[in-house]
């Protein structure tokens, strides 16, 4: 048998040779691949790391949830926008290097988008019509939400077609069981998610616990029977909680039971993100989609994307890689204790 010396590589050429023999070198080779794999891990830290400062990463930062409602010609409410506005709210993340990710991954911190970019939820309460319209074809119809967001999206690569629809008994103006379905597996299959906004749109505050779990099961049922979903979250009607928060979290009527991750308001402010400390799942702000008029100057969408845009050092900004949680390291206490093994401050 010949030996090969190669250096300091001699000695495990010649440890793996005596522990063949019966000798001790059985715990030599071990050691040093420990060494070796500590070594390069940390080598692979550093590195990350460094990824992670030169995109400025912030993954304990602001995230804006944003908050739809009907896409209208012509408005009647100030919660509508025309389809012409909707575009011109997509075009506005788009160039300000947004890329949409569903309420459920949210909340769940699964955001997945490329360095450098910040996550924005779409939202949208009531399931009216106007967000999705299905033609003979199973083709969306031109105006409407879902049609707009495909669109953007196909024109923007990397800007994704992600949104959460919070739905009623009225789902999408269709009144038979199979019309109800087609139009949730549809945005099931396309990807979209779906969400529970109670089945007569109430306002849970001040109600029973009886009600509120009534209302919510209710929808659990219908989605579950109709397109084999459990939504992972709630958005409340008017933003209200109810008495007992915990309710909107998780219940059971009967043998139909739902346990959320995450509950929405109303308003008024970004959410932080679900790494930080100061993310509460029972009550996660939206902002509502509207342009700087009244209230609006200062609490709805444009300001706040304004705002966001004037301090990136507060908006959440990714640092590419899903399994770490990027952070200039004085943000370090703001870490939530569940994704302490994820951190990597900078």
């Amino acid at each position: 048998m010949r030996l090969r010396f190669l250096g300091g590589a001699s000695l495990v050429v010649v440890g793996a040779m005596v522990a063949g023999c019966g000798g001790s070198g059985d715990e030599a080779v071990p050691a040093k691949a420990k060494i070796d794999d500590a070594a390069v891990m940390k080598q692979a830290k550093v590195a990350r790391a460094a990824a992670a400062a030169k995109v400025k990463a912030n993954e304990l930062g602001q995230v804006p949830v944003l908050m739809f409602h009907r896409v209208v010609d012509h408005p009647t409410t100030q919660d509508d926008r025309t389809p012409a506005q909707f575009r011109a709210d997509l075009e506005r993340l788009v160039r300000d290097g947004y890329v949409p990710v569903s309420a459920a991954d949210f909340v769940q911190g699964k955001i997945n988008i490329p360095a450098g970019k910040h996550p924005v939820v779409l939202t949208f309460d009531d399931s009216s019509p106007s967000q999705l319209t299905l033609d003979e074809m199973g083709v969306p119809r031109p105006g409407t939400a879902v049609a707009i967001l495909q669109d953007v999206a196909k024109k923007n690569p990397g800007f994704k077609a992600a949104a959460t629809f919070y739905v009623t008994r009225d789902m999408f103006g269709k009144t038979t069981p199979e019309e109800k379905a087609q139009a949730l597996l549809w945005l099931k299959d396309n990807g979209f998610d779906i969400g529970n906004h109670t089945l007569d749109h109430m306002n849970l505050r001040g109600k029973s616990q009886k009600d509120v779990e009534s209302q919510i099961a209710a929808v659990q049922k219908l989605t579950s029977s109709l397109a084999y979903l459990s939504p992972v979250t709630l958005a409340l009607p008017y933003g209200n909680q109810p008495k007992n928060k915990s309710w909107a979290m998780h219940g059971k009527l009967g043998n139909v039971s739902y346990k959320h991750g995450g509950v929405f308001l109303a308003g008024y402010t970004p959410a932080p993100a679900p790494f930080n400390k100061t993310f509460d799942p029972l009550g996660i702000p939206r902002i509502r989609a509207m342009d700087k008029k009244g209230d609006c100057a200062q609490f709805c969408s444009t300001a706040w994307l304004d705002w966001l845009k004037n301090n990136p050092d507060q908006r959440y900004t990714s640092d590419g890689d899903p399994q770490t949680v990027a952070f200039p390291k004085f943000k370090a206490p703001f870490v939530a204790k569940q994704f302490a093994a994820k951190a990597l401050p900078y």
